[in-house]
């Protein structure tokens, strides 16, 4: 299997414990792409659909490209009664879209999984002219509200256990949207926090790319040491998340 197509196996442990951002990052994007029902937004990869909502309660025309089978079938179900949800069981990269253009294309924690230069050349050609591209990922800072103490315990499973089959190494600059065409990108934080039990958070923690590839014994293992290191040390892990959003847009020429 490919490394990109790793949370299809885990359809819905994603759709329970990935994260839903925050409205104020959506009061952003809504505003900055002005959508409404006669705007057409495609949408990469959005897995069981944790950034979709919002998009689709504007009434644009929706249109979700997933690459993963059970994703896709998860997210198709759970938006079947949204008469603009339209969503295709296809791979960005190579998926024939004709003669569509959009008003506007979202990724949430998805475009990274591409090559920049397929992920920017195809986004700018799919675009409208005034089009917008708009990139969110939730940023996690584990030392902000946990105690030293915990941060050490947690440090010591990941050293003793972590040994993923594939690590994780998907990045993308979002500044080289420039080298596309696109205009310079705008850049909006927005911080939440969230409580977690140790339990709460090995789930959480176990949707993560390269922690779904551990294997035997170090998966199991991996597993008990974190929730202990919580466990031991108060009981709560205290996340601290900056959703970070990124938008640009095609000049009009």
């Amino acid at each position: 299997m490919e490394f990109r197509k790793v949370f299809d196996l885990i359809p819905d442990e994603f759709d329970r414990w990935r994260p839903q951002y925050c409205p104020e990052a959506f009061a952003d994007i809504i505003r900055y792409a002005d959508l409404k029902p006669s705007k057409k937004v495609l949408e990469i990869g959005p897995g069981t659909g944790q950034a979709t909502k919002p998009l689709l309660m504007t009434g644009c025309e929706y249109v979700g490209i997933e690459l993963g089978e059970h994703l896709y079938d998860f997210a198709k179900k759970k938006f079947a009664d949204y008469p603009n949800c339209h969503m295709i069981n296809g791979d960005f990269c190579t998926y024939d879209f004709a003669d569509e253009k959009y008003d506007m294309i979202f990724s949430a924690a998805t475009i990274q999984w591409i090559p920049e230069n397929v992920a920017f050349s195809r986004s700018f050609d799919l675009l409208k002219q005034g089009g917008c591209l708009v990139m969110i990922a939730n940023v996690g800072d584990d030392n902000t509200r946990n105690s030293p103490e915990l941060i050490a315990a947690k440090n010591t499973v990941y050293e003793k256990y972590f040994a993923p089959v594939t690590p994780y190494t998907c990045r993308i600059n979002k500044q080289n949207v420039v080298n596309y065409g696109f205009v310079p990108i705008e850049v909006s934080d927005y911080e939440y926090d969230t409580d977690m039990t140790a339990d709460e958070f090995v789930s959480f923690t176990m949707t993560h790319a390269d922690h779904i590839t551990l294997c035997e014994p170090n998966r199991s293992l991996f597993m008990d040491g974190l929730r202990n290191a919580i466990i031991n040390n108060g009981g709560i892990w205290k996340r601290h998340d900056r959703v970070n959003v990124v938008k640009t847009k095609k000049p009009i020429r």
